[in-house]
């Protein structure tokens, strides 16, 4: 497993090799292999040590490279406010024909987002979108139905009178709040004989979750079931239980699919998540930002699909993933 995990994130710090600095001009190789690109687009990611989000950079990267047309430069915002917004400036400032803004806070970008539009490029906002900017698209998931799916399957899965632990995003975030916000209309308000004994913002970071979990086993004793809002957290809360028999059947909820999760899955020490694609989401903004780009569209607000992944089917998304070497044996 450690090998198999450890492979996963080798590959998702490729990444690190096409991204750039916020404030650096993209790599001079690139631009001469796309000198003749028609459209530039630059792509603002939230963070590299986001599993999700690295992932999701390096699809974007792969699905660019099917429209010859566009040339795609990627910018890291280190999941920073302040960092995010200065590479969305620069990206203005740069004359880029079209800019994707991955949120790390979408309320702090909202205004950032807005000078995208006012300067008369093409604004996309995915991963969460950010709703409500006259003038901007957006590709994403429905974060709502994400959770859901999971909180349906979770209400004749935890135990009668269930000790439950919450690793909740980044507040403001708009996938972390209709996450949770499913969670508690479809899960909680179903079964009000569970009691939360942990909830706390984790912000999609193992580390964090890490530390959460090891508090709650220290100070609660019992625990569940961990109900988080991404595969990451859920992955570092199980990692601090892993050899404690006493945990042996505590049930794990998460979001996104991430190859770790469904390796966890497969395996039987998680017990669900759902499948937000990265390569489904990545080819969907290319396809999105060259029909903007091309007049064929002037706006698009779009989702990709949410099925769940279970222990009945992780294998086939597992194998997915090794065909793409985000897994290798």
């Amino acid at each position: 497993m450690k090998k198999k995990i450890l492979a996963i994130l080798m590959v998702l710090t490729l990444v690190l090799a096409t991204f750039v600095g916020c404030g650096n001009s993209a790599k001079e190789e690139d631009n001469k292999d796309s000198k003749d690109a028609t459209y530039k687009v630059a792509y603002i990611a939230r963070a590299q040590s986001d599993s999700f989000a690295a992932w999701l950079a390096n699809e974007m990267k792969a699905a660019a490279a099917e429209y010859p047309d566009m040339k795609l430069d990627i910018f890291d915002g280190q999941a920073d406010d302040e960092k995010e917004n200065a590479a969305i400036e620069n990206a203005i400032a740069n004359g880029y024909d079209a800019i994707i803004v991955q949120p790390n806070n979408g309320e702090a970008q909202r205004p950032y987002v807005e000078q995208i539009v006012d300067a008369g490029i093409i604004a996309i906002t995915t991963n969460a979108r950010i709703d409500g900017i006259e003038g901007a698209s957006s590709v994403d998931a429905n974060p709502y139905t994400q959770a859901e799916v999971n909180a349906k399957a979770a209400i004749d899965q935890v135990p009668q009178n269930g000790r439950v632990v919450v690793l909740k995003g980044p507040s403001g975030n708009f996938h972390a709040d209709e996450r949770l916000k499913a969670w508690k209309e479809v899960f909680f308000a179903a079964r009000p004989d569970v009691k939360i004994v942990g909830e706390d913002f984790a912000n999609w970071n193992k580390d964090e979750a890490m530390s959460l979990m090891e508090d709650w086993v220290t100070s609660q004793g019992k625990i569940d079931a961990i109900i988080s809002m991404n595969d990451n957290m859920a992955a570092g809360a199980l990692e601090v239980i892993k050899d404690n028999s006493a945990y042996a059947n505590t049930l794990s909820y998460g979001v996104d699919g991430t190859p770790e999760a469904c390796l966890l899955i497969e395996q039987g020490k998680m017990t669900s998540t759902c499948l937000q694609s990265a390569i489904d989401l990545a080819k969907l903004n290319m396809e999105s930002v060259h029909k903007l780009l091309t007049g064929e569209e002037t706006q698009i607000n779009t989702d990709i699909d949410a099925p769940l992944i279970t222990k009945d089917n992780a294998s086939e998304y597992v194998k997915i993933y090794k065909d793409r070497g985000l897994i290798t044996e």
